[in-house]
C-alpha cells in the first residue's frame, strides 16, 4: 500500500531568500556570465579555507574541475591514472578525455574509500597520477597516500565531490600537498549552486593554465576585457581550451550557499547522528564516522544490509519507495558498467569489497531541507522493513 503522506525525495536543495535575492540582483545586473561575481566567489572560496597561495578557479561542474587539472599536469596518451571502481564515472572518464588509461582498484570494506595498499600494488611505469575519492565524504587518508604518490613521483589530484567540508588529522579537504583538489556544487552536494565546482591548487602554473583552458584557451576572459578603462578588445587563443566557465547567476547562489555551510554541515551531522542511534541494532553495517576531531560531510548515508536482514537491497528499496520514501545506490561500481568493463575486461570478482557493498548498499535521504518529522518517518519506515 502506498503511503498517504507526501512523498519524501532522496535530495533537495535548500535555498533561501538570501540566495533568490543575489540571483535576481545578478539578473538585473545586466553581467550573468562569468563576471564579478564569480570572482567574489572564488575569493570567498579562498577565504573559507583559509590557506595561504591557495587559487580557487570557478568551474562549471567538478567533471571539468578534474579534466582541467587532468590536462595542466600534462596527462596525456600512454599515461596511466589510478582510482577507485567505487565513484561516479565522471572520477574516470575524465582520463579518457586526455587519451590515457583508467587502472581501478578496490575499496576498503570498512571505510568505503580506495585501498591505499591496491594503489601501490596497482602503480606500473604508465603510473602518472591517483585520483582518491573521498567517499559519501569521509576523508580518505591523505597522508599515506601522499605519501606512496611522493615514493613514486606521482602526482595526485583528489576527487572532493562529496567533501565539503571534510577534514583529515584536522586539515580541511583542499588545504593538503596534493597537486589539485575538485569540489562539486551539483544540486544534491553539501552547497549547491545548480551545477558548478571548483578547482583548488596551490601551485600557480597549474592555476594559470587551468584558467586559460577553462574558457577556449583564451589569454584573457570576456569580463576583464569588456570592463577594462581603456579598449582592450583583443585576445589569443593560446591553446584549444573548453568552456568550463561558471556563470554569475551560479555564483551568486554559490556566495550565499558558502555562508551557509558551517549551519548546513551542522544539520548534516545531527540527521546522521540521530540514523546512527536509530540503526544501530539493526541488522546493517552502519556507515563508518569520521575519527575523532575530524568531520565527515555527510554528503551521503550509505546503509549496508547484513547478509541477517530479512529482505535484499532490492526489496527494501521497493518498500521505502512504497511507504513514499525516495533512496538511491552509490554507486554502481565502474567495473559494472559495459565501457569500463569491456575497454579493461574488468570482472566483479577483481573488486570484491566494492561488488559486495553495491549489492547490499542504500543511501537513505540526508539533506538540510529536511525536517525531524521526515527523519523520524524514515527512521520509521527502515525499522519497519528490517525488525521483522
Amino acid at each position: 500500500m502506498s503511503s498517504p503522506l507526501p512523498f519524501l525525495p532522496f535530495a533537495l536543495p535548500e535555498i533561501g531568500d538570501d540566495e533568490i535575492a543575489e540571483v535576481v540582483d545578478t539578473l538585473k545586473s545586466g553581467w550573468v556570465t562569468t563576471g564579478p561575481k564569480a570572482k567574489r566567489f572564488e575569493a570567498a572560496f579562498a577565504e573559507f579555507l583559509n590557506e595561504p597561495q591557495i587559487e580557487c578557479i570557478a568551474v562549471n561542474s567538478a567533471t571539468a574541475g578534474l579534466h582541467l587539472a587532468l590536462e595542466a599536469i600534462g596527462i596525456g596518451p600512454g599515461d596511466e591514472v589510478i582510482t577507485t571502481t567505487h565513484t561516479f564515472t565522471a572520477t574516470a572518464e575524465v582520463v579518457r578525455y586526455l587519451g590515457a588509461d583508467v587502472r581501478l582498484v578496490d575499496i576498503d570494506p570498512a571505510t568505503l574509500n580506495i585501498d591505499l595498499a591496491q594503489v601501490e600494488a596497482a602503480i606500473t611505469p604508465r603510473t602518472r597520477a591517483i585520483i582518491p575519492v573521498h567517499y559519501a565524504g569521509l576523508a580518505v587518508d591523505m597522508l599515506e597516500l601522499l605519501d606512496i604518490a611522493r615514493r613514486h613521483g606521482l602526482r595526485v589530484v583528489e576527487d572532493a565531490a562529496h567533501a565539503l567540508p571534510s577534514t583529515i588529522e584536522k586539515e580541511l579537504i583542499g588545504t593538503l600537498g596534493s597537486d589539485a583538489t575538485v569540489f562539486s556544487f551539483y544540486a544534491n552536494k553539501t552547497m549547491t549552486t545548480g551545477e558548478g565546482g571548483m578547482l583548488v591548487t596551490r601551485n600557480a602554473q597549474l592555476a594559470k593554465r587551468a584558467r586559460v583552458m577553462r574558457l577556449h584557451g583564451m589569454n584573457r576572459d570576456a569580463f576583464d576585457r569588456f570592463t577594462a578603462k581603456v579598449p582592450s578588445w583583443y585576445y589569443e587563443i593560446v591553446a584549444p581550451g573548453y568552456k568550463y566557465n561558471l556563470t554569475d547567476i551560479a555564483a551568486a547562489l554559490g556566495l550565499h550557499q558558502l555562508k551557509r555551510l558551517p549551519a548546513f554541515q551542522a544539520r548534516r551531522e545531527a540527521i546522521a547522528a540521530r540514523y546512527q542511534a536509530a540503526f544501530a541494532d539493526l541488522p546493517v553495517i552502519l556507515p563508518p564516522e569520521a575519527p575523532e576531531g575530524d568531520t565527515h560531510s555527510w554528503h551521503l548515508y550509505v546503509l549496508r544490509l547484513a547478509d541477517t536482514a530479512p529482505i535484499d537491497r532490492d526489496a527494501f528499496i521497493e518498500g521505502m519507495f512504497a511507504a513514499g520514501i525516495g533512496c538511491s545506490v552509490h554507486y554502481v561500481p565502474l567495473h559494472l558498467h559495459p565501457y569500463w568493463r569491456d575497454r579493461y575486461g574488468l570482472m566483479p570478482e577483481q573488486f570484491p569489497h566494492s561488488q559486495k557493498a553495491f549489492e547490499t548498499m542504500v543511501s537513505l535521504p540526508l539533506y538540510t531541507a529536511m525536517s525531524d518529522a521526515d527523519v523520524e518517518r524514515v527512521i520509521g519506515a527502515v525499522r519497519a522493513l528490517l525488525e521483522a
